[in-house]
């Protein structure tokens, strides 16, 4: 169900009239590497894509990461996050947009989590220098949950099957980045999607410095915080890197 509306979502956007005005595709393309605490204490590796483009009144975008690490030899982290947003201008400040997200992590309690919403938001400005806006609004989370075991003291485990859980949701996000100067800008992305399951936050600061045109140094700072984790699994994970990036297009 969730592909089937996604495909829709990004179908509807794609055939409207108005990108026949659309810009190039942009974005940028990373290479990283770093440390993890939380779930795991791990050193690991990790590749991103993230991309765009926009038109007089839409805007498609879209982010692909995967992390990969090992702990003595042996594979200890291993997350793929993919996720595609279409937003609609309805004037200077104010537009809509829908959303659909994935996420698998062998090394949670979770076989995949996704998100399916929309809602609307607020570009508080919008130069070269600065930009900075606010999202929000309802939408679906699916949750697969793995199989699992309950343990009593003094009796032996009780296995606990796999199972779906949907619930109504709310997501936020505030995405903010600022030009320092002609090489150096800051930025920090912060979202919260809220259910009665549990409430995921994460927020990523970098910094980032411009090495030669199109290549860039970055260092970022990741804190994921779960309220309601699956048992024998922590509610932060923390992630420190030190990336190269390559910025395409535009």
């Amino acid at each position: 169900m969730l592909k089937y509306l996604a495909a829709i979502l990004a179908g509807s956007c794609l055939a409207a009239p108005s990108w026949a005005e659309a810009v190039e595709w942009a974005g940028e393309g990373s290479v990283s590497a770093g440390v993890t605490s939380g779930n795991t204490d791990t050193s690991d590796v990790g590749i991103g894509l993230k991309f765009s483009r926009e038109s007089q009144l839409w805007r498609m975008k879209g982010v692909l990461l995967a992390d990969y690490g090992t702990k003595d030899g042996v594979r200890s982290k291993d997350r793929v996050f993919a996720s595609g947003q279409g937003d609609r201008t309805l004037s200077e400040h104010v537009f809509v947009f829908g959303r659909v997200s994935h996420e698998r992590d062998d090394f949670s309690g979770f076989n995949s989590r996704s998100f399916l919403g929309g809602g609307a938001g607020w570009q508080v400005f919008d130069t070269d220098a600065a930009k900075w806006s606010l999202e929000g609004g309802p939408g679906l989370k699916i949750d697969e949950v793995k199989a699992s075991e309950l343990t009593v003291p003094g009796s032996p485990p009780v296995p606990v099957p796999e199972r779906t859980d949907e619930s109504v949701s709310v997501i936020a996000a505030s995405r903010m980045n600022f030009a320092l100067n002609e090489q150096v800008s800051v930025g920090n992305d912060t979202s919260l999607l809220y259910a009665d399951t549990s409430t995921q936050v994460s927020n990523q600061a970098t910094l980032t410095a411009e090495l030669t045109k199109g290549l860039s140094a970055r260092f970022s700072f990741e804190v994921r915080h779960d309220t309601h984790p699956q048992s024998d699994f922590e509610k932060t994970d923390t992630a420190t890197r030190m990336s190269l990036v390559y910025a395409f297009g535009g």
